[in-house]
């Protein structure tokens, strides 16, 4: 099969390649390299894979959907898994113009090239930020998610509505997943897990923002990319909204507390107001991924978050 995967130079886009491809699957990968993060992570992301005749990448943004229709019309794609995203709540609400164009526009154009070339199949990475302050001891996905608190959960909420639109509209096939706190090798920089890694091993002060009882559910990224692979695969409904999380929500005290052991070094923490745009908690009911796909996370946060640190300390300069 021929897949593209949009955004797939970041952290869950190029781990997703390289198992497409070890499958067997020819991969086309579209990225615009932006700056939010250190760019040579990106290029050591996708380096492997360059001389890889199944494996072709484009650096083009999602915006520009002149280029983006040009991607599609040279390539014939089974399906498109679009993680292409400016990414990041707290940032968001400084700007969120930029979120507007790049998540809502970028989808929109995504979706129309989609059409227009006749590619029936599309993965949506969507997040657990729709949710906002939820109050349920779980999130299930027929949840009100009417309320997200900032701008960048807004956007996610917006696309999923978008990809109905297109589906009713043009018959294309969507599973529109919910990530819920992904971690893992090649996580991104500015995400808990890695910075506060990263300020635990330098000896560092980790700012921990309120009174360390917020809490997410951790989904390690081999748990993530098994739940991308069957939504591809999943053909028993023309839309559909799953979400995919680890079961296990830790606190944020807990977290650190597990990176301390792993790590075997203590974090010197100092304590912080909350942050404008964090949601209280995220819990995931994944049920509804475990029906339709067969979804089981395996992967227990301490194990995880020892393969992370073993990765790290490997790739990493410290």
């Amino acid at each position: 099969m021929k897949y593209l995967i949009t955004g797939g130079a970041g952290f869950i886009g190029s781990t997703l390649a390289d198992s497409l491809l070890t499958d067997g699957h020819e991969i086309t990968v579209v990225d615009n390299f932006n700056d939010y993060y250190d760019v040579s992570l990106k290029e050591a992301n996708v380096a492997h894979n360059i001389s890889n005749k199944n494996y072709a990448l484009y650096r083009v943004d999602i915006e520009d959907k002149s280029k983006l229709s040009d991607i599609f019309k040279d390539n014939e794609f089974d399906a498109v898994i679009h993680l292409a995203a400016r990414a990041g709540v707290r940032p968001s609400l400084e700007n969120p113009s930029d979120y507007v164009k790049s998540n809502i526009l970028g989808t929109v154009n995504v979706l129309d090239c989609m059409k227009d070339y006749g590619v029936k199949k599309l993965v949506f990475a969507s997040s657990s930020s729709v949710y906002g302050n939820c109050k349920e001891d779980k999130f299930c996905e027929d949840l009100k998610v009417t309320e997200p608190i900032s701008p960048y959960a807004a956007t996610k909420s917006a696309c999923e509505q978008i990809c109905y639109t297109w589906h009713h509209l043009y018959d294309i096939s969507v599973v529109a997943l919910r990530f819920f706190t992904v971690y893992g090798p090649r996580q991104r920089p500015d995400l808990a897990i890695n910075k506060f890694a990263g300020l635990i091993d330098a000896n560092k002060p980790v700012e921990m923002y309120g009174d360390g009882s917020t809490m997410r559910d951790y989904t390690y990224i081999d748990d993530i990319i098994s739940g991308i692979k069957s939504a591809i695969n999943y053909d028993k409904s023309g839309y559909e909204i799953i979400n995919l999380g680890g079961g296990e929500p830790i606190t944020l005290k807990n977290m650190i507390l597990t990176l301390e052991k792993v790590m075997g070094k203590k974090a010197v923490i100092i304590q912080k107001p909350m942050q404008p745009g964090d949601v209280e908690k995220t819990v995931c009911d994944w049920s509804k991924a475990h029906n339709l796909l067969g979804y089981c996370p395996c992967t227990s946060f301490e194990e995880g978050i020892s393969k992370f640190i073993d990765w790290r300390r490997k790739n990493i300069i410290l």
